[in-house]
């Protein structure tokens, strides 16, 4: 990728106007300013958390800090960690899938599509960011940090992913791909998020293969004050409640209520085989 952009660069730019711009900004990581919250025994702390050196403390700082703490330090000079985020992001996404494809030749696209959407999403990256402790290093709000308490998990997602944008800034591809492969692949593994858990998508393919409608959801009942709500919803096949789900959010509670009418479809056909 690297030859492709310099030969991309020194081939069709060359002669542009743009091309002194352009080597300017291509050198350019964005504002990275010290904090000093990250002082040698947190430094220390962090590498051994995460099995790599840290060669700029700045990149880390900022990928520690949610953007309620801007809030908190009104400092215009400090940024939240949204744009490692944004990095990070794009960075595992690419890792997995080149460690999917090399392990997994004979998978077809789909089927690859699935597996990395496993590896990679909320449930699987808060696991990683819980066990490597980043809850404990995050710089936040004291409401956002009652939220993380709640539940609010994509705090913990978001933290990690800007976490492996610094890494990668910091030391490079090589030592970020075997931060992945390494330390969150294993923890991943572990918590066998390599199974399909979208069971709105399971119950979807499940009753469209007993050649009924596709199922619906709806709204039982809301609790609770518009922070910290909770939802009950329940999941109609063919016009009968097949199961209810109760969640912070009306997704995760969709979730809830599709597993429980998975469970009991599967229980009424293994009802029916015994006869």
């Amino acid at each position: 990728m690297k030859d492709f952009l310099n030969n991309l660069y020194n081939g069709i730019l060359r002669f542009s106007p743009l091309r002194k711009h352009l080597r300017v900004v291509s050198g350019e990581k964005g504002v990275f300013s010290k904090l000093g919250y990250l002082d040698n025994t947190k430094k220390v702390q962090l590498e051994n958390l995460l099995g790599i050196k840290i060669n700029k403390i700045e990149y880390f700082e900022q990928a520690l800090t949610h953007r309620s703490y801007l809030h908190v330090i009104e400092d215009n000079s400090i940024y939240s960690n949204e744009r490692l985020e944004f990095l990070g992001d794009s960075v595992l996404g690419m890792v997995v899938a080149d460690y999917l494809f090399s392990l997994h030749s004979d998978v077809l696209e789909g089927g690859l599509t699935k597996m990395r959407s496993w590896m990679v999403n909320k449930n699987s990256l808060v696991e990683c960011a819980k066990r490597l402790k980043l809850n404990e290093m995050l710089l936040m709000s004291y409401s956002a940090s009652k939220a993380l308490e709640q539940g609010s998990d994509s705090i913990l997602a978001d933290a990690l992913e800007a976490i492996i944008g610094a890494i990668y800034l910091d030391s490079g591809l090589e030592t970020t791909k075997k931060f992945i492969i390494n330390v969150l692949i294993p923890i991943i593994v572990s918590q066998n998020y390599m199974v399909d858990r979208n069971y709105k998508s399971l119950l979807l393919e499940t009753v469209q293969s007993m050649g009924k409608e596709p199922p619906k959801y709806m709204v039982l009942d809301e609790t609770g004050q518009d922070h910290n709500k909770e939802f009950l919803v329940g999941v109609l096949v063919d016009s009968e409640i097949m199961g209810t789900g109760l969640g912070k959010s009306k997704k995760q509670a969709e979730q809830f209520a599709a597993k429980e009418a998975l469970e009991k479809i599967k229980k009424e056909s293994d009802t029916l085989m015994t006869y």
